[in-house]
């Protein structure tokens, strides 16, 4: 039995890559702050600044990056949570409708 995260096998078909970027997650009737912990080309970890519960679908909104990541909520740890990409959007300009609360997140979060 494994005791320690690295000694569990990686069911990942992609890697994973170390980040630690200010993030926004925001859904219907959600802002919540995070840190996007991790990203690969598929999906992400985020670590949620309270422990609440997410909707399945959400857009997590990259603050620096002025990026919106539409996102499957597909694992749930505590304040952590694991999503499947499924679109990735800039923020910057004109946005599609689905993406106003998180431009406006964006703008609200210092983006510009």
């Amino acid at each position: 039995m494994a005791l320690f995260p690295s000694d569990r096998p990686e069911r990942r078909t992609e890697p994973r890559r170390p980040a630690n970027v200010a993030g926004v997650v925001v859904g219907p009737g959600l802002e919540l702050g995070c840190t996007i912990v991790d990203v690969s080309d598929q999906g992400m970890r985020i670590r949620l600044s309270r422990n609440l519960a997410l909707p399945d679908e959400v857009i997590v909104v990259e603050v620096g990056a002025g990026l919106a990541h539409e996102g499957r909520v597909v694992r749930r740890q505590g304040v952590e949570a694991g999503l499947k990409r499924q679109r990735q959007t800039r923020l910057g300009g004109l946005v599609p409708a689905r993406l106003t609360a998180a431009r406006e997140a964006w703008l609200r979060a210092g983006g510009r």
